[in-house]
């Protein structure tokens, strides 16, 4: 990650500043050296701290992150001592070159440290954001279904309507319990996914078996809006490294969303190939597809697009949620590709054997 240009002004003014201190006390020639190697100390540690940031979950706790970020700067600068003692062209005695290099060293901690609390800070406020629209969002799915319920039983309970339309209510009743029994079971599968609760067992999966299969199975869901769906995998392709139910729930979810999304006489394919070691997985629709502002918002909770294109009216809202958690899980990752017409959804599964494709 790139240091900011802020950081890299604020080092090359301290390295002025330090390298006139030592011209007017020492020589020209000392002064040009100890700016250069200000710089040449700062530079890393600034581009590091960036980088610790960047890839901060993968160090640990938050009190390791705070450690890492302090021995990171601590430790360049350390170099760079040892550096001044070999090169000796000042006394790695002298007071002043001391104290310059201790208020190097303790800016440069500040900076650091100051960078991951930020970053930290704006994790924070963005995961409390990311609840409340939850909230919002499960209390507006909820309030639908539960609203409908109590008028459907009033109805029936208070005898305003005949047989036949206490038949037809109890059918809608039971729609509606089972779109909540989808929403509470999503809810908690995506709670799971995200708390890292996985015990999954993986193992080799052959793709195109699985792709068959699941879209055999939703081929009745497909006919019924006449989508016609099929499979383009090649038999020869390599197995993947994964869990085949979670891996189907991923296909199930897409090819669902993909045939919500198509219009009659459209079509939905599913893609594979290997791509170096991961086997790659596509579900193209010809439907009106996803803008390209919306696309990776399009697997947060609950998200709806300008026009609800991101979900469907008649889904629990996170699909794509869940898709992305399973598949990163995995190792991989889930995207949208560029699509001339329609929607390219495509992730990403590591092979197994992670051998490379010749």
């Amino acid at each position: 990650m790139r240091a900011t240009p802020l950081a890299l002004t604020a080092l090359a003014a301290a390295a002025v500043i330090g390298g006139v201190v030592f011209g007017v006390v020492y020589s020209p020639h000392d002064g040009l050296l100890m700016g250069l190697f200000m710089l040449a100390c700062g530079a890393p540690v600034i581009v590091a701290a960036h980088l610790l940031v960047a890839h901060r979950r993968a160090t640990g706790t938050l009190g390791r992150q705070f450690a890492s970020a302090v021995a990171l700067t601590i430790g360049l600068v350390t170099l760079g001592v040892f550096a001044v003692a070999l090169l000796m062209f000042i006394s790695g005695h002298d007071a002043l070159v001391m104290a310059v290099l201790l208020l190097l060293a303790g800016g440069l901690t500040a900076y650091t440290t100051w960078l991951l609390s930020r970053d930290v800070i704006a994790q924070r406020d963005s995961a409390e954001r990311a609840r409340r629209d939850l909230v919002a969002a499960v209390s507006h799915d909820l309030r639908t279904p539960l609203t409908s319920l109590r008028l459907l039983s009033e109805a029936i309970e208070d005898d305003l309507v005949d047989s036949d339309t206490r038949h037809r209510y109890v059918e809608q009743m039971s729609v509606h319990i089972r779109s909540l029994s989808s929403l509470i079971e999503d809810l908690f599968e995506l709670s799971r996914l995200e708390a890292g609760d996985i015990h999954w067992s993986l193992g080799q999966v052959r793709i195109d078996e699985l792709v068959e299969e699941t879209v055999e199975a939703m081929r009745p869901q497909a006919d019924a809006r006449r989508v016609e769906v099929r499979a383009a995998v090649p038999a020869d392709l390599a197995p993947a490294e994964a869990n085949p139910e979670k891996l189907q729930r991923v296909l199930f979810n897409l090819i669902q969303n993909a045939i919500r999304h198509t219009p009659a006489d459209g079509s939905v394919t599913v893609l594979a190939e290997s791509n170096g070691r991961t086997v790659e997985v596509e579900v193209a629709d010809t439907g009106s597809g996803v803008p390209a502002g919306e696309r990776e918002r399009a697997f947060e909770p609950f998200y709806r697009g300008g026009s609800g294109a991101a979900r469907s009216g008649d889904g629990t809202g996170l699909g794509l949620t869940i898709c992305r958690a399973i598949v990163e899980a995995h190792g991989g990752e889930i995207w949208f590709e560029e699509a001339q017409r329609g929607a390219r959804v495509r992730f990403s599964l590591p092979r197994a054997g992670g051998g490379i494709t010749p």
